[in-house]
Formats: C-alpha cells, structure tokens, sequence
C-alpha cells in the first residue's frame, strides 16, 4: 500500500508548522492537522519574545541560551515586520541578586550568540536615563540589554502559509481521532470539526508536534493510557493601559526567583508576565487565576512609580507550555529546551515525537527533526531555512521604515498608524492584500479598530481565519477595545460570506480567551 505523504504532522503550532515549511522545502509531501485555527494553543499563548531567554543561565543551561541567542538575528532578517528589536531594562533589587552576578550574566549574553546587529548591555543610571522616570527613586542602578518582539500567533501562520505554498496540505479544525500501522503506512483518521465527518490519511512517518496534547497522540498510537514525558506549566499575562510613554521594556527580578516582563504592546497598552505555575487538567481549558492576576500586579508594583491595580487588566492570556518533565523541583526550573523521541524500535514505521521546546528555537527544533526523518525517509534536500525570508518579510531586517514609506506612497488615502499596523503584521504582502485600492471606500466595510473589509476577506482566503476569534486574536489583536456590536457585526458578515462547508484544510471555531 502506498502512502498519500511521506510525512503527516499532528500539530498546528510553532513547531508542527515550522517542521511542515522545512519538510516541504526538501521536496517531501507533507500534510499537518490541527484540531482547531493554527496557532490556537501554547504558541499565540507567550511573551512575545525571541530571546536567549538570560534567567537559564542561572539553571545552567548554556547549551539552549547559546543555541536561541544564535537564533535572534536569523529569525530578525527572515521576518522583520513581525520581528524586530527590544531593549530590556533589568533594574537592579538590593535585596536579590547582586549587581555583580547580573552584569556577568549579561556578559555571557552578549558574547556567546553570535550576536552581530543587536546592541550590547549598557549600565543605566536611573537617576538619569529616562528608563528611570517609570520607577520608584529606590532603584538607582540598571542594565539595559537586547532581545526581540514577535508577534508569535503570526509567526505560526506564516510558517503555516509559507509551507502551503511550497505544496503541503495544511489541514486546521482536523482532529486526529485514530492512529493505527496497516501495512508499511501509518492510517491517521481525522474528524472534520466543522463538517463532524471523518476521513483517512496514510503516511510513511508521523510527527507528533500535539504540544500539551502529546501524551494523548502517544496513548492513542500505542492504545495504552500510561504515557507521561512532559510537566505542564502555564504561563498567564495581563494587559493594561499604557503605563509610561517610552519605548523600553523592563525585566523585574521577584523575590521568589521569578521573573516578570513588562513591555510596551500594541501601542496604546502595556504587556505584564509571565507566571511559573504547574498545570493539571484540560490544556484546552486554561485560564489565568485570580492569584496570578494579584501575583503580576503586585510583580510590576514593587518597581513601578505608579502601581498596577487588579482592576487596571483590560485583557489576559493564559497557556500551558509543555515542557520535558526532567524532575525539576520548581516550575520556572524545568528546562525549555526540546526533546526528540522516537517510538519503537529501527525496525518500527517512523513515529517521532517531540517534547518541550521554545518559540525562539523552532526553527533549529525542525532541522533536528529532519535530520531523523532523513535517517527513515532518505535524504531529499538540504538545509534551507536559516537565510529563507517568511511570507511578507523580504525586505532588509533594518529596512521597515522604508518599507512603510514605500506603502505610504502607493496608497496615500490610509491613515500613517493603520498603515503602519497592516505593515507590521504583513510586510509585502500587504500589496497583495491591498491590491488596486485607490480611496478609502476601496477598503470595504469598518469593523472598528482599524480593521476592514479588504483585510478580513484576505484573512479567510489566505490565512485559514473562519471565525471573528481567528480574526481578533490570533490574526491581529484588534479584540482589545472592540466593542461588542462591531463583534457581531463581524460575525455576521462572517456568516453570509464564507462558505458553511469551508474546505477541508479549515477548521472549527477554536477557543480564545475573550476579552476581560
């Protein structure tokens, strides 16, 4: 019997489809479910970061800091509208890790990545730097250090987009319900959310990318209920109003060896997190506590000129990361790196599972992938991806200003903060978006916060969105401060316009945390 792909991916998050571009890019055929819209779990679920990730160093974990500060600059230049620099101001607290032992960490920080166009660490002095004017006159002294933003849900979907145009089947609101050996293939049967029918894809290797979900792809495979490889660990975040006028970001040590990050996010609001608290039930179902709202509020408040009141969150997240249970005692302990697991034996068809893993090293993550699956598929292309630009991102990595300038020009009629949003979130391919609108009529319908017709439409036929979800919070971050009847309108349009019977690579309605 033959198989329809050479290789099927479960797992429509950062990973699974990162695995898919760089699969497909080597002249496999490749297909990926996901149970709902891409990127619905643990990757639209984090801080927004492509770090090194510096609190690791104090765990010793040398080898990940090195291999995703190496990373920082090579996913920079391959999507710089979605990525782009940030500077961190770690103050330093008299009472916790002495100033010493931060600015030796930072040292390494700098020196051990390869870092070539991010800024060194600086020493601040708070008195005096404007980084200053947001914290109380208690902390006099600080250092300033490089990462980068991401706009992680649309990292997903560009890897998503960039795969399918390479020619993989990318298959969201598929769940995969069964997995069984028929001969030389693996049988993978997937329930349609939307339509609830059922249909078979055969495979000669399976990929396990499920995150949270990776035990159970596990126990369904071997038809045992006793897999247990990986410690939940969510992670919340809150959002308020914008809390100073400057561009830095800060990271405040806690004195239960935690750290909270506070960063300027989407203009008009500040982004508070996140929290280290072990997990236990549905992944499908996680939602911040009140305990972890009280904890980042009281996190940003030691710090902060003005405190953050409980009632100040205007919106939160929460995920769960699944990250490889290594016995580590506590939560923000256990390692972020990833582990690559083969079930079976040699002789065994391939099933490769994948535990743990960061956002900022996905891409390393699916070139170790492939280096096992050519070990059962034979080689077919090599390494590509580390100088390959995501969809939108082929312009300089320092160039985004010109490229603003350049949209400027060619549609003159949208406001300079709209069009400069539309180009952070799709860099040049907001041209293909925009088309040949010459007036604001040429946009289509207002759905508020600068969200259009012309833009939704693109959305459903480009991106796999299929609900005002979708559009709101994974897509965008319009949902904060969207009013409830622009919602509905939205999704009445929604309703009338896209088919009831989408195409089989589409999805069900999948859950996002709605707005406080």
């Amino acid at each position: 019997m033959s198989a329809d792909f050479d290789l099927y991916i479960i797992g429509g998050g950062i990973n699974g489809c990162g695995i898919a571009r760089d699969a497909v890019g080597r002249g496999y055929t490749v297909a990926l479910c996901e149970m709902g819209d891409i990127a619905s779990g643990t990757s639209s679920g984090s801080t927004k970061l492509i770090h090194g990730g510096l609190r690791y160093l104090e765990h010793f974990d040398f080898l990940l800091v090195r291999k995703a500060l190496k990373e920082r600059e090579i996913l920079w230049a391959n999507a710089p509208h979605i990525i782009w620099p940030l500077r961190f101001v770690l103050p330093h607290h008299k009472g916790l890790r002495p100033a010493w032992l931060l600015r030796l960490g930072l040292f390494l920080y700098d020196h051990m990545g390869g870092r070539r166009k991010l800024p060194s660490t600086t020493t601040l002095n708070l008195r005096q730097a404007l980084p200053g004017t947001s914290l109380k006159e208690t902390y006099r002294k600080a250092f300033e250090y490089s990462d980068c933003w991401v706009n992680d849900s649309r990292l997903v979907v560009l890897n998503a987009m960039d795969a399918a145009g390479r020619g993989a089947l990318i298959e969201p609101r598929m769940k995969c319900i069964g997995i069984e050996q028929s001969g030389k293939v693996w049988r993978i049967t997937l329930q349609d959310m939307v339509r609830h029918t059922t249909r078979v894809r055969t495979a000669r290797m399976v990929i396990n990318a499920a995150g949270p979900w990776v035990d159970q792809i596990i126990n369904m495979a071997t038809h045992t209920a006793a897999s247990h490889n990986i410690r939940l660990v969510q992670g919340s975040h809150i959002v308020v109003q914008k809390l100073y006028d400057h561009d830095r970001c800060y990271m405040f040590q806690n004195a239960d060896d935690r750290i909270v990050f506070v960063i300027p996010y989407e203009g008009e609001y500040t982004l508070i997190g996140t929290t280290d608290r072990d997990y236990d039930g549905d992944p499908g179902k996680v939602k911040i506590t009140p305990e972890e709202i009280a904890y980042l509020c009281r996190a940003a408040s030691e710090y902060l000129k003005t405190p953050v009141q409980e009632s100040d969150v205007i919106w939160d997240y929460a995920a769960v990361r699944p990250l490889v249970d290594d016995g580590a005692s506590k939560a923000q302990e256990a390692t972020r790196d990833y582990l690559l697991h083969w079930h079976g034996g040699e002789d065994d068809l391939a099933f490769l599972n994948i535990f743990g893993g960061k956002i900022t090293t996905y891409r390393r993550l699916a070139e170790a992938v492939m280096e096992k699956a050519q070990e059962r598929l034979g080689q077919k292309g090599d390494t590509w991806t580390i100088d390959a630009p995501l969809p939108g991102g082929d312009f300089p990595m320092q160039g985004f200003q010109q490229l603003v300038d350049r949209l400027q020009a060619r549609y003159p009629f949208i406001a300079a903060a709209q069009l400069h949003r539309l180009a952070r979130a799709y860099g040049t391919r907001l041209y293909d978006l925009l088309g040949n609108a010459a007036a604001d009529a040429d946009l289509g319908e207002d759905f508020g916060n600068g969200l259009r017709e012309i833009e939704v439409r693109y959305l459903i036929s480009h991106e796999w969105a299929r609900t005002a979800e979708d559009i709101l919070w994974r897509r965008s971050k319009l949902g904060i401060g969207q009013t409830p009847e622009r919602v509905q309108a939205l999704e009445r349009w929604i309703k009338i316009n896209v088919p009831f019977n989408p195409p089989a690579s589409e999805a069900r309605r999948a859950e996002s945390p709605p707005p406080r």
